[in-house]
């Protein structure tokens, strides 16, 4: 990034020590003129929760819809598409169904009012694993589970995310019991679907998905359904963090399913593509790199691929660190961004997951926000980053 200043000072504990870190201006980044046509692109979004609710670990999910639907409009303004209620909204870590079926009809209403693409998880979590008998009752239970998400989506006008299942991933005794649920769902669809293959890194309960711990077991377990069903299914969210998987997987896909990278780590390059294809994008680290990512695909559009390479390798440091181990806990890293740039009002939410993260850790991610260019508004976020270290004593 340039190495002009804004006039912007914090004083921050780096190595060790408290540095004095100038601020550089955002990025040159721009809203599209037109629709990006390269590559189809989601930004997997967070939700704002109200400032006073009970926002402590299972209390029931009571968001500021005025903020959470905010930043549903920012992202379809810069031209990308939305993947709502997702693993980056806490489902499964602090959104629950009743809430997620909330954010769904609203978002819905949202992107038919702007004309923005939108897709929703559609998933199994109004069960409760423990009680879900096992046999073929238990598989029934789980079909049935999704099924009724399914219409929710479909109802709201959106496409559907196949999520992974933590009841399924409980009680399947093997591939074929995936296949067998998966395929009673897929059945009951009427419109391609996005199946979404998470990693246990994102989620630890999935160990296993597809009915193996080996990877190559799984994948063909993954195929075998995709092959079954081609006509059901739009594409596949693969996020593993595994480069080289993702490659051979897209590959390996039947003619006109498409590979949506859910690579956090890798992204540049597998949206950038090779002479054998390229992956499109639905991606969690969007939602905080979303001006620049914006911009990317604009460049590819006009047919500047190394334009859009650089200006996608220069947020991949943002993008490990948000993502670094325990990765689960990337959600608190983005909805911190969202902070630092005024989009929430605070730095709360759902569940009191604004704890997942170290200060250390939101002080390194403030610097490379800096460096990636992606702090919109340098003297508010100084100032947000001045308040939340002498919340946390630090400098004091």
């Amino acid at each position: 990034m340039t190495a002009l200043h804004t006039g912007a000072v914090v004083s921050l504990p780096v190595g060790g020590e408290m540095r004095r870190i100038e601020l550089g201006p955002p990025g040159p980044w721009r809203r599209p003129q037109r629709p990006i046509t390269s590559r189809i692109a989601y930004a997997a979004a967070h939700v704002v929760p109200r400032p006073l609710a009970d926002n402590t670990p299972g209390a029931p999910a009571d968001l500021d819809w005025d903020a959470t639907l905010a930043y549903r409009r920012e992202l379809w303004s810069y031209g990308l598409g939305v993947a709502d209620a997702m693993d980056t909204a806490q489902r499964g870590m602090g959104l629950d169904w009743a809430a997620a079926a909330e954010l769904i009809r609203r978002s819905g209403s949202e992107a038919a009012a702007v004309g923005g693409r939108l897709a929703c998880g559609a998933g199994t979590d109004q069960l409760v694993p423990e009680d879900v008998p096992s046999g073929d009752r238990g598989l029934s239970v789980i079909a049935d589970a999704y099924r009724e998400q399914v219409d929710v989506v479909r109802e709201a006008g959106a496409q559907v995310i196949l999520m992974a299942s933590r009841a399924l991933a409980r009680m399947a005794q093997s591939p074929a019991d995936y296949l067998s649920v998966y395929n009673a769902v897929l059945g009951h669809t009427d419109q391609p679907v996005i199946l979404h293959w998470l990693g246990d890194m994102f989620d630890p309960a999935l160990r296993g998905y597809w009915g193996s711990g080996e990877i190559t077991a799984a994948t063909t377990t993954f195929l075998e359904l995709i092959a079954n069903n081609v006509d059901k299914v739009d594409g596949v969210k693969v996020s593993l963090l595994d480069a080289e998987h993702e490659v051979a997987l897209r590959r390996a896909l039947p003619a006109g399913v498409r590979l949506y990278t859910g690579d956090d780590f890798n992204y540049p390059e597998l949206i950038i593509g090779d002479e054998q294809g390229y992956s499109d994008a639905l991606l969690g680290i969007f939602a905080a790199i979303y001006p620049a990512a914006s911009t990317a695909l604009q460049a590819l559009d006009a047919g500047e691929a190394t334009e859009a390479g650089d200006i996608l390798e220069s947020t991949r440091a943002l993008g490990r660190h948000i993502f670094a181990t325990p990765t689960y806990y990337y959600k608190t890293g983005i909805a911190f961004l969202a902070w630092l740039n005024g989009l929430q009002p605070g730095f709360a939410m759902v569940g009191g997951l604004s704890s997942g993260r170290s200060v250390s850790h939101l002080c390194e991610l403030f610097v490379l926000a800096d460096r990636a260019g992606l702090l919109t508004d340098p003297d508010g976020a100084a100032h947000r980053m001045r308040m939340f270290l002498e919340l946390n004593g630090v400098g004091a």
